[in-house]
């Protein structure tokens, strides 16, 4: 350690992104301090979905290790980060839709991912919950879900990893500045606090991406696995403006969350009547019973979206000291676990466990400086 550096590396956000980052690198036997601003960002906001998505090659990647180190970390996970393997459904609801699941089903069976298709008639058989007449479906069975907050923080409960409530107003290579003035420093700090990443690196091109969610009353049983439009692909996941998409994931305690929006253009936190009414609206043209159960609560949040869709991983091309783990948009929970390996692997100047070429922050922020 840098004389004068208050800890090894420095994290700054104690959301999913940084506590796995944090937990990484304190495994290595660094000394982490986590600077957190209390802003309760998307880890405290989101739904917990672990999904493979094959939208690109690198996607694909990212979220397949991820998925797997997921499993791996389950067995150690306490009860209260809710874990489960429950599978994603994803459901066709005419024969163009079928057609993207049977593409999605070869281009996963082809990665070795556990999947299956399921005609239209069988759907009802999984989930009665559905309406009748949907084409078909896609399963995968090795999906899950995981209560993110409870999850960050049993990451951070290391004895290497120093929490600090604090907020950071300016960032200098491996240098902080905090709002009383205090300047930190260590060998390297770790930018991961989402959309507030653009705060002390304006360079960044990462714009929020607003999102609703609604959780409902208790309803044991109602629905098994994740159920996920295959128009999500195309209406949602890629949209410039306003979308909606029926997804529905059943929680350990038998309430529903009910997603999913997404609006680009704002930054107020409110939930907004229209928004919300056009997503759940979405949601019973899948699930007609739906309209009958009772929301007890809606809220917003807001994702970091890269303009390519994938996240920034690694070391900040003009910035000496500073790594960044940012861009996450809906993937950030999934996609912790590889981010952190990724991260950890380039600090540690070693090979990383997948290809960190098409994460690496440097494709929009220029060549290394001392390249």
């Amino acid at each position: 350690m840098n004389r004068g550096a208050v800890a090894d590396v420095i994290v700054i956000g104690a959301g999913i992104i940084g506590a796995a980052c944090a937990q990484s690198l304190a495994a290595r036997g660094l000394q982490v301090l986590v600077l957190d601003a209390g802003l309760h960002g998307a880890t405290a906001a989101g739904m917990g979905h672990l999904l493979v998505l094959d939208d690109n090659a690198a996607e694909l990647a990212l979220s397949q290790h991820s998925l797997q180190r997921w499993r791996e970390l389950a067995p150690r996970l306490p009860e209260d980060c809710a874990y489960r393997s429950n599978g994603t459904l994803w459901l066709a609801a005419n024969a163009e839709e079928m057609a993207v699941a049977e593409h999605k089903f070869n281009v996963l069976q082809a990665r070795g991912v556990t999947c299956e298709l399921v005609a239209g008639h069988a759907l009802r058989q999984r989930e009665p919950a559905l309406r009748e007449g949907l084409e078909g479906g896609l399963l995968i069975n090795g999906d899950g879900i995981l209560y993110a907050p409870a999850t960050a923080r049993w990451m951070l409960q290391s004895p290497r990893i120093e929490q600090r409530r604090a907020q950071v107003t300016t960032v200098q290579g491996n240098r902080v500045r905090l709002d009383d003035g205090q300047w930190l420093s260590a060998d390297a700090v770790v930018l991961a606090n989402g959309i507030q990443a653009t705060d002390l690196c304006p360079e960044l091109p990462i714009e929020p991406k607003k999102g609703h969610l609604l959780i409902t009353d208790r309803y044991p049983g109602t629905v098994t696995h994740t159920l996920v439009e295959l128009g999500y692909v195309t209406s949602a996941h890629n949209a410039s403006g306003p979308s909606t998409a029926c997804n529905i994931q059943p929680r350990p305690t038998g309430q529903l969350f009910i997603g999913a929006s997404r609006q680009f253009g704002t930054t107020d936190p409110a939930v907004e009547g229209w928004m919300l009414a056009r997503m759940l609206k979405r949601a019973t043209e899948y699930m007609p019973d739906l309209a009958h159960l009772n929301g007890i609560r809606a809220w917003t949040g807001f994702r970091a979206a890269s303009p390519d869709g994938l996240p920034l991983v690694g070391r900040h091309p003009q910035q000496d000291g500073l790594w960044l783990a940012v861009g996450h948009e809906g993937l950030g929970v999934t996609t912790a676990p590889a981010t952190a390996d990724l991260l950890t692997a380039q600090l540690f100047d070693e090979t990383p466990p997948l290809a960190a070429q098409p994460y690496l922050p440097e494709r929009f922020l220029g060549a290394l400086a001392h390249a």
